[in-house]
């Protein structure tokens, strides 16, 4: 569109101006309006914009300064001595919305100024810019878990047309959202301002529907003679979390194992869990049930999400041939789900969510996996009964003595051991046993003095061994009580004394010790020998004696 040619009679609204570069006021100035130019108009060039003119008796001469002759732009305007206002390129709007000019006046005889007016043309606004995002790609993240309603991201958009005109008025929609998800939908609201947009959705997310989003917003103008619009692709990626409960899907392993044995793995758990592999969300951890006596343990694989269940502490067959326990399993992360049940024509959907924790329980949750492990007799060893065993007999006893006859057990259920007994540790060699039989005899005269007895016993260690695959030894103790007779004489601590005569009585203590117990060992008689008569005493004749063991 050009702007037509106009002219200009001086039936202006008049105003007494000071311009900004003389301090002297100027005759009577005008201001006028009326011209404008269209933005990036095509041509051709030059066209005629309009025309002042002014009723005068004597020939006047025109005169146009300013921006768009010879201020920025340069150029643009030219006015001819006929009071014709001529335009030569185009003018961007973006880049001057207003030309502000001086238009003269002179008498051509004195060349004095007889008329001066602001003349201010207006650049017209076209529609030559789209709105435009501050990124051509938003890229964000969303949990799974999140609820509906909440903000996933704001765009942004500006349009350098005029703002207030509809070229520089844009609004935002969504184009297009991929892939699209029947539990899940996404929606534009006004943020309070016209250059900004959030982005919300609806519903529930399903990672294993959708890991991606793509969505196209596109921001469009109200121009009136041809709308302009951009778009933005916004990428939302979701973030798994757990909305699917693990199952125990099946075992593997021998489902046995060894009375006895323990640190050995028994079987493992395979586990069955749709979300993503490796996040906490698919990571199982699983517990034990049924198990007071603390016989197992399990750990997660982490590798394989496998449960590994190992016996840590030795089983005995004789008590139960087999341990029925139970296992469940969970994940890392609290369980989530969420489930559209009405998609109303509002602003949010109608929904069903479950959130799991520590003090939540699920309906039918946890689900108890049922194990049954065999436990294989092997083996025991023997037994003695009881297994510290005492005895007395009277020191100085003759060699060959009957002691005892050792008893042992078996605990095996399957097998029908027979035993051998046989001695262990006998410092002193003083006992034989019958290996068939578990009797036991004195082999040397026993003395209850020997440095090896402690407190009268005398302990000897035996083993009883079955015949077995492989033979298996039972190690019991025999302790033999040694009882005391007198067969130590009492001897003194010393055999000879020194001492220093003067014409005082010189006097000594004499003792003696007994290796036997009481009654064998004391009170002691002391008495003198050889020719002592008035010459030499005990007082008093029974001393005092130590006990010795």
């Amino acid at each position: 569109m050009r702007s037509f040619p106009l002219t200009l009679a001086l039936a202006l609204c008049a105003v007494s101006v000071v311009w900004a570069d003389s301090k002297m006021r100027k005759k009577r100035a005008w201001i006028i309006d009326s011209f404008n130019i269209e933005e990036e108009n095509p041509g051709p060039f030059p066209y005629l914009l309009g025309r002042i003119e002014l009723d005068r008796k004597y020939l006047v001469k025109f005169g146009l300064l300013g921006s768009g002759v010879n201020e920025e732009p340069v150029g643009v305007l030219e006015m001819k001595s006929n009071g014709e206002i001529w335009v030569h390129k185009k003018v961007n709007y973006e880049d001057f919305q207003i030309l502000r000019l001086t238009f003269e006046a002179r008498n051509v005889s004195n060349d004095q100024v007889d008329t001066r007016l602001g003349v201010e043309i207006k650049i017209l606004d076209i529609n030559d810019h789209p709105p435009v995002f501050n990124r051509p790609v938003y890229d964000t993240s969303l949990e799974e878990s999140a609820t509906q309603g909440q903000r996933v991201l704001t765009v942004v958009a500006s349009d350098l047309d005029d703002p207030q005109t509809p070229n520089g008025t844009f609004s935002f929609r969504i184009a297009s959202v991929t892939p699209k998800t029947q539990n899940a939908e996404f929606f534009l609201e006004p943020t309070g301002t016209s250059l900004t947009a959030s982005i919300y959705f609806r519903g529930c997310l399903d990672y294993e529907a959708a890991q991606k989003y793509t969505i196209l917003v596109e921001a469009k103008d109200d121009g009136d003679k041809g709308k302009l619009s951009s778009t933005s692709t916004v990428i939302v990626n979701i973030i798994d979390k757990n909305n699917h409960l693990p199952v125990i899907t099946g075992q593997t392993g021998p489902g046995r194992i060894k009375e006895r044995d323990s640190g050995v793995e028994v079987l493992r758990l395979q586990v069955s869990d749709k979300d993503s592999p490796g996040s906490d969300a698919w990571k199982a951890k699983y517990k034990i049930h049924a198990d007071k006596e603390k016989y197992f343990k399990i750990e997660t694989d982490p590798q394989t999400n496998e449960g590994k269940l190992t016996v840590i502490k030795a089983m005995d067959y004789e008590e139960q041939s087999s341990r029925n326990i139970s296992v469940s399993v969970e994940n890392l992360v609290p369980y989530f789900s969420c489930e559209v049940t009405a998609r109303p024509n509002q602003r949010l959907w109608e929904v069903k969510t479950v959130t799991g924790g520590p003090d939540v329980k699920l309906p039918n949750y946890p689900v108890l996996y049922p194990i049954t492990i065999a436990v294989e007799d092997v083996n025991d060893p023997p037994e003695f009964v009881p297994p510290v065993r005492k005895e007395g007999i009277m020191e100085n006893t003759k060699a060959g003595t009957s002691l005892c006859t050792l008893k042992a057990i078996d605990p095996d259920k399957n097998f029908a051991n027979t035993f051998r007994f046989f001695k262990g540790e006998d410092v002193e060699n003083w006992i034989t046993v019958d290996p068939k039989t578990g009797q036991v005899f004195t082999a040397k005269v026993l003395d209850r003095e020997s440095p090896y007895v402690k407190n009268s016993s005398y302990p000897v260690i035996m083993y009883v061994v079955d015949n077995g695959e492989p033979p298996m030894t039972g190690t019991g103790t025999l302790i033999i009580q040694v009882g005391d007779q007198n067969d130590n004489l009492p001897t003194l601590t010393a055999n000879s004394l020194g001492m220093c005569l003067s014409d005082k009585p010189t006097m000594s203590n004499i003792t003696a010790v007994d290796l036997d117990l009481p009654p064998f060992s004391g009170p002691f008689t002391y008495e003198l020998l050889g020719d002592v008569k008035g010459k030499w005493r005990i007082d008093p004749s029974h001393g005092k004696y130590p006990r010795r063991r």
